[in-house]
């Protein structure tokens, strides 16, 4: 069992930057899983923004958020991070972290293969 904590999500004009945190709290060491960020906007379908492998050395970005956004991990504090520049306003919606336990060391990008998700953090990008 994996419980999820997002934060840092919140209200900015267009250009600005947000770094999204996600906390981890498993009876499982944090490195046993494949870690992703999603997220849905009003009226719109849940879409895959970044995924990183359990040791961090593979990541991979949406084509939405492919230069402005990046994904990372700390395997030490069982955080992992999205930090998104150039803000757009198509970027607003809820964003969630979700956990995978894989054994092999690549990446996720299929939400419903997730087996553990956040309860989502808000980010409103206005224009």
């Amino acid at each position: 069992q994996v419980q999820l904590l997002e934060s840092g999500g919140g209200a900015v004009r267009a250009g600005a930057s947000l770094r999204l945190s996600c906390a981890a709290a498993s009876e499982h060491t944090f490195a046993d899983y494949a870690m992703g960020w999603f997220r849905r906007a009003p009226g719109k379908e849940r879409e895959f923004v970044a995924a990183i492998s359990w040791s961090g050395k593979i990541t991979y970005m949406g084509d939405a958020v492919k230069g402005r956004f990046t994904i990372s991990r700390d395997s030490t504090k069982a955080t992992v991070a999205l930090q998104m520049n150039s803000l757009k306003p198509d970027d607003t919606a809820t964003y969630y972290c979700a956990a995978k336990q894989l054994w092999a060391d690549r990446v996720e990008v299929v939400a419903e293969n997730y087996h553990y998700w956040g309860q989502g953090t808000q980010v409103t990008v206005s224009s």
